[in-house]
């Protein structure tokens, strides 16, 4: 399946929210000026966990708080179910917003920290108690209504925040970075629990993070950003396992990244010389004879055999190994210089092996990835 197509919504879901073309450029001294999105168009499912993934500076965030409305589009369009809200402030979208700092009033009560958004649009104050009541149990904190935030745990205080928007039932939340103040344990908690929560509420979920793992485990869909740009829009599974591009390859998780230039093509099957080793690869990507090229593998797509035979892919020499629990890395040297890691489970099986070992690698076909040297702009 194509990006393209990869970047619309399932096709039995409306679409909760649409980006048509749109842009954000902050004016600066540099000619020409600097895009912190560039040109994105997207479609986001009713219902869908859609994350936004990239480094720092990469536009996800900016793209979150436009269709927040806490920031306009420079160009572009942005649509809430079919309705263009590109000019509509905040308080006007049914949208709500938790960020990484909880912004919980430290003067209130749990209880009315909750109830805040409520008590501003008036709601009647039996339905608000209702809605409060069912929005703590929801996050499982109903026991501590009558508490101050000073009073809750890191995590306590992110499912204060997560209650207090949900209470206004929004037809999209958005989370910017929501756990990244929590440790790597509470974290973890935190994700199997707002994934669950989002399925059981069945309302959209727009999730911007840089953390790969968290993206992968979340998602139902992601776009991968770098530099204003979507990169890649595609599940979990296609996100890692079917790179579209050197980034992407890079970014999510660890890659081994070998040069390697195209020396014959017959229809969609390539024939490539990387670190001294001819491989024959399928693949889709709009490269020529004599092009540049990346072979991309896994570190854990690799297994070694101690003899030459037929479906080895690499030789080369072990220079260090690392142990890390469940497994072992290998850091290999290559025949030709490069060097590359090998990521191999610890069984009693499996012999150890030393420094200075010459060793002969294989790769299933599907895991060896071959990419075009250019990303998208």
């Amino acid at each position: 399946m194509s990006n393209d197509e990869m970047s619309k919504p399932p096709k039995t879901r409306q679409t909760a929210v649409e980006l048509v073309d749109v842009c954000k450029v902050f004016e600066t001294s540099v000619t020409p000026p600097a895009y912190a999105v560039d040109h994105l168009s997207l479609k986001i499912a009713s219902g869908e966990f859609f994350t936004f993934l990239g480094p720092s500076g990469c536009g996800k965030t900016t793209t979150l708080r436009m269709i927040a409305g806490f920031e306009s589009p420079s160009a572009g369009e942005i649509l809430l179910d079919g309705r263009d809200v590109s000019g509509l402030p905040a308080h006007l979208r049914n949208t709500n917003t938790v960020f990484q700092s909880y912004a919980l009033f430290p003067h209130l009560s749990v209880e009315d920290n909750v109830a805040f958004g409520l008590s501003v649009k008036r709601v009647p104050r039996s339905e608000r108690n209702d809605r409060v009541a069912a929005a703590l149990d929801l996050v499982r904190m109903r026991h501590a209504a009558g508490r101050k935030p000073s009073q809750l745990s890191g995590g306590q205080q992110q499912r204060i925040a997560l209650a207090r928007a949900l209470v206004n039932e929004p037809s999209v939340l958005l989370l910017d970075e929501p756990f990244g103040a929590l440790d790597l344990k509470l974290r973890r908690e935190m994700q199997i629990e707002v994934k669950e929560m989002q399925r059981r509420l069945g309302i959209t979920f727009i999730f911007v993070t840089h953390d790969q793992e968290e993206a992968l485990t979340m998602s139902d869909r992601i776009a991968v950003m770098s530099a204003g740009v979507i990169q890649q829009v595609d599940d979990p599974v296609g996100i890692y396992e079917r790179p579209a591009d050197r980034f992407t390859a890079s970014f999510i998780r660890d890659m081994n990244m070998l040069p390697a230039k195209v020396v014959e093509r017959q229809d969609d099957v390539f024939e490539v010389l990387a670190a001294e080793t001819r491989l024959k690869l399928k693949c889709t990507a709009g490269l020529v004879v004599n092009a540049d090229c990346t072979v991309a593998m896994r570190p854990e797509a690799l297994t070694f055999t101690r003899r030459e035979a037929d479906d080895v892919v690499f030789t080369g020499q072990i220079e260090s190994d690392v142990y890390v629990g469940a497994d072992r890395l290998y850091s290999i040297r290559l025949n030709g210089g490069a060097a590359i890691v090998a990521r191999v489970r610890n069984t009693r099986e499996q012999r150890l092996l030393r420094a200075g070992e010459t060793v002969h690698m294989f790769c299933p076909g599907s895991a060896i990835h071959l990419l075009c040297d250019q990303d998208r702009r």
